[in-house]
């Protein structure tokens, strides 16, 4: 069962906490957070500590229960980081892959939130970072096999599992590992031109513009690369030939590091957090990372930005370089380039009340019209002016029909419009005397009858 089940059953057995012992003899292993465990509706019913112990300590602690021995145990939380130097080392170990469940949504939220404080970090020489990516392999006797192959580069020597949760639908492991191969590639190119902190952005970029089904592909990948100022060739040139029965030295240095040595544990788990060699084992959240990672330093030595506050006032300043890689329009001078605690966003900004729709990467338009004098809206580039389209350009046929009238196309519309209007008067005085003119020629012979009787009558 879960630990957390194993815990709550200690609990109601009247455990005041409980000791996990390992299995095997190896380095301690981190336990699951309980937002990462799938039974989850009893996770707040907990209110014991746990932990692991290696199986050495177990055994002995076994050992002498069953000899009736008195054991004190104490349990405390002090730091066990290590403190080198003044220079805090962590690494992250990630993947790829967006199709995974809960594991890979908290991963990608920790991104997402801790981002700006890593460039800030790393920026100001406070810590070194290095991303990490874990792969396994396919057995000799498997890699013809179906699985192997879609799951596998380089003859089955690098694999990810295909977890997503529609099968035969979707990217395939195989298209996760290139990902992670191509994010230490990005890491790699980045920081030899000394700006390791660019890889934050190809993470968050790419789960933003590239992570649906449709649009996981190498040519969304080098759309993102581009925007930050990053040579795609190198990448490629890092990558190599996928299909080779060759080995891969960027991924080969990852198996190597997945292997645990000294005091260190293996990588058994994603995600996992490292910081100065040290597993980390609290929850995966921006805070509590930035306390543990404070408290790597070395005493008196902790950085102005773990003894104060300032660090949700500091902003990265990546849009005044390249605009950040996002959309903007020079002659307007807008952007959708915005600094944030969280790092650049390209986010299509509001202008005058007026809301910009797109991606915030290749383009943002407004939809709505504005009609003006000058009409600059309706300007071509080639007249010098940016080219706006709207949506709505078919309700506003009408008026914009009218607003384009001046004054002297009125007195045209008002001398046409008159001359019509005297030729059917015209028009209705001339039938007007044709009628007259046809009553008068039948009724005057009779009007004299009449009169000549009247004039006999009188005499």
């Amino acid at each position: 069962c879960f630990f957390t089940l194993k815990a709550l059953n200690a609990q109601q057995a009247g455990a005041a906490a409980i000791l996990i012992a390992d299995d095997y003899n190896e380095p301690l292993i981190t336990l699951n957070t309980p937002e990462e465990t799938p039974a989850t509706g009893y996770v707040q019913d907990i209110a014991i500590p746990s932990a692991v112990i290696t199986k050495s300590l177990g055994d002995r602690i076994k050992e002498a229960l069953s000899n009736w021995d008195h054991v004190d145990i104490n349990l405390h939380w002090r730091e066990p980081l290590l403190r080198p130097d003044e220079l805090v080392e962590y690494e992250f170990w990630t993947n790829g892959d967006y199709e995974c469940g809960p594991t890979c949504d908290s991963q990608l939220e920790f991104i997402n939130n801790f981002k700006g404080a890593a460039q800030i970090l790393e920026q100001k020489g406070y810590t070194r970072f290095t991303p990490h990516y874990m792969t396994w392999y396919c057995p000799a006797s498997f890699i013809l096999a179906e699985q192997c192959k879609t799951q596998c580069i380089n003859h089955g020597r690098y694999c990810a599992p295909d977890l997503k949760h529609y099968p035969n639908r979707g990217y395939d492991g195989k298209d996760i590992v290139i990902q992670n191969l191509r994010q230490a590639c990005l890491f790699k190119v980045a920081n030899e031109s000394g700006k390791p902190w660019l890889w934050w952005d190809y993470v968050t970029d790419f789960a933003i513009r590239c992570k649906w089904i449709d649009k996981y592909t190498k040519e969304c990948a080098d759309k993102v690369i581009r925007s930050l100022g990053i040579d795609v060739t190198k990448i490629d040139d890092c990558i190599g030939d996928t299909e080779a029965d060759a080995q891969n030295p960027i991924l080969e240095a990852e198996q190597k590091a997945q292997i645990g040595e000294g005091n260190r544990g293996d990588v058994t788990m994603l995600p996992t957090l490292m910081i100065n060699n040290q597993q980390y084992r609290g929850k995966l959240e921006k805070g509590a990372v930035l306390k543990a990672i404070c408290a790597g330093f070395q005493d008196a030595t902790e950085q102005a930005i773990c003894l104060s506050e300032v660090l949700t006032d500091i902003e990265t300043n990546r849009c005044s370089e390249n605009n950040g890689g996002c959309w903007e329009d020079n002659i307007s001078n807008i952007t959708a380039c915005r600094d944030t605690i969280r790092g650049r966003v390209c986010e299509c900004p509001v202008v005058n009340g007026v809301k910009y729709y797109g991606d915030g990467y290749t383009h943002c338009e407004s939809k709505h019209v504005y009609l003006t004098r000058k009409k600059p809206s309706l300007q071509t580039r080639d007249g010098g002016y940016t080219y706006c389209e709207s949506k709505y350009i078919s309700l506003v046929k009408k008026k914009l029909s009218l607003q384009r009238c001046n004054p002297s196309e009125i007195v045209v519309w008002a001398i046409i419009l008159g001359l019509g209007v005297a030729g059917a008067a015209g028009y209705a005085y001339y039938k007007y005397k044709i009628l007259v003119r046809s009553l008068l020629r039948y009724l005057l012979p009779h009007r004299l009858k009449v009169l000549e009787c009247e004039v006999i009558f009188i005499c």
